[in-house]
């Protein structure tokens, strides 16, 4: 349930990733990825999704501490969002500690408090 209430708001924010990359804005690539990030931890699909997006970032910067950051993620992402534990608000990064919760920006809050956010499906 939660990947289908989720979904459209993901997409939106690599989408703008993607535009951002166009632009070659590196700060709102990673803006819009870690924003995405948050929003897709819920859902098994869609968290794996953000973290393969992170990892292709990573080759494109060539940044091989992202990178080893996100090949251990992706690792864990879609089973952690199955069994509904990951760090909430956490921003998937490799500079921060993998199971580190983070405080959650206010507009992404008010889509993760929609009914059904929580669960998984």
């Amino acid at each position: 349930m939660q990947g289908t209430l989720l979904r459209p708001h993901v997409l939106t924010e690599l989408e703008a990733a993607r535009a951002a990359r166009r632009r070659d804005d590196r700060v709102a690539i990673w803006r819009h990825l870690e924003r995405a990030h948050i929003l897709s931890q819920p859902s098994a699909r869609l968290h794996t999704r953000v973290h393969w997006s992170m990892i292709v970032t990573a080759l494109w910067v060539m940044d091989l501490r992202e990178l080893l950051g996100q090949l251990v993620r992706i690792s864990v992402a879609g089973v952690g969002s199955l069994v509904g534990r990951y760090p909430v608000g956490n921003t998937g990064r490799a500079r921060v500690p993998i199971s580190q919760p983070m405080p959650i920006p206010e507009d992404l809050c008010e889509i993760l408090a929609q009914p059904g956010w929580n669960t998984n499906g």
